[in-house]
């Protein structure tokens, strides 16, 4: 099953990314890392805020309704999002000046997963680590950019991509705390398919939605990891999707247009903006971090 997604927000994103579904609000949210930006939009595409930082920003967990939890590139920050206020909860390889974060998800027990990559997306010198309750731990290392974090309903699995590899793996996690009990296996090789593995949501059925970079799509897997369905795009560089609105029914997916040489520019003009397609099953709510 083959559908196409329509652009929602012409946002013109260098690198879209990190988008997630704000319940208390009812908004998206999504960033463009390489402008160092957040946006928020309602459902059908108006703008409702815009904030700028001063450091490379890629993902954020839910605090409460005016609070998130940033992953930038020097650590895990609480910002308000009425007064701008930005406070250090931990540091993250802030005393390694060449990285940044990347793809970062909340598993259902409130842990944050955090990835970093190689701002110059170099050497394999990012990682991967874990945050809950006021603990961080390194659960990933060596990995040249992290992507397709995302977690089965009940928490019992989660997938992980380093993008390079074009291979998405999974593995069993405690769904009390987020942590590993297994090994990473294969769940899909997508060497002989479109793009590379970028961000991925898991819906409510327990099927993985997969963003391709240089693809054009997002492919829905199955749990056995075959393909089940693939949305199309009419820009090159997918980044990630997210379930949103009021029945979590609507999936938003990011782009970007950095690096396009101006022919291809001149044919993806809407890359870098914000799409969406309604589809028939539902995603799962964000889970609030565990601070």
């Amino acid at each position: 099953m083959n559908d196409t997604a329509q652009l929602l927000i012409d946002s013109q994103c260098a690198l879209g990314e990190g988008p997630f579904w704000h319940p208390d609000r009812q908004r998206l949210f999504w960033f463009d890392i390489n402008n160092k930006k957040l946006f928020s939009a309602h459902q059908t595409g108006e703008s409702d805020g815009e904030w700028s930082f001063e450091e490379f920003v890629a993902a954020a967990a839910i605090i409460d309704k005016d609070t998130l939890a940033l992953a930038t590139e020097t650590g895990l920050k609480r910002f308000d999002l009425l007064s701008g206020t930005i406070d250090v909860i931990v540091d993250i390889e802030k005393d390694v000046p060449a990285n940044r974060t990347n793809d970062s998800r909340v598993h259902p027990s409130g842990a944050f997963w955090i990835g970093t990559m190689q701002k110059s997306e170099g050497e394999a010198a990012g990682a991967v680590y874990h945050y809950r309750a006021g603990k961080l731990t390194k659960i990933i290392s060596s990995s040249k950019i992290a992507n397709a974090t995302c977690f089965s309903p009940d928490g019992r699995i989660a997938y992980w991509a380093d993008t390079p590899t074009k291979k998405i793996l999974k593995c069993e996690t405690d769904p009390g705390t987020g942590l590993r009990t297994g090994e990473w296996e294969l769940f899909a090789d997508v060497s002989d398919h479109r793009g590379f593995p970028d961000g991925a949501v898991c819906d409510s059925e327990g099927f993985v939605w997969n963003a391709r970079w240089g693809g054009s799509c997002v492919v829905r897997h199955a749990p056995d990891g075959s393909i089940d369905r693939i949305v199309e795009l009419p820009v090159s560089q997918v980044t990630c999707p997210a379930f949103g609105g009021s029945d979590l029914k609507r999936l938003f997916i990011t782009t970007a247009n950095k690096n396009l040489p101006a022919e291809q520019l001149a044919q993806e003009q809407a890359a870098g903006g914000v799409f969406f397609i309604d589809v028939d099953v539902a995603g799962q709510p964000e889970t609030p971090i565990a601070l």
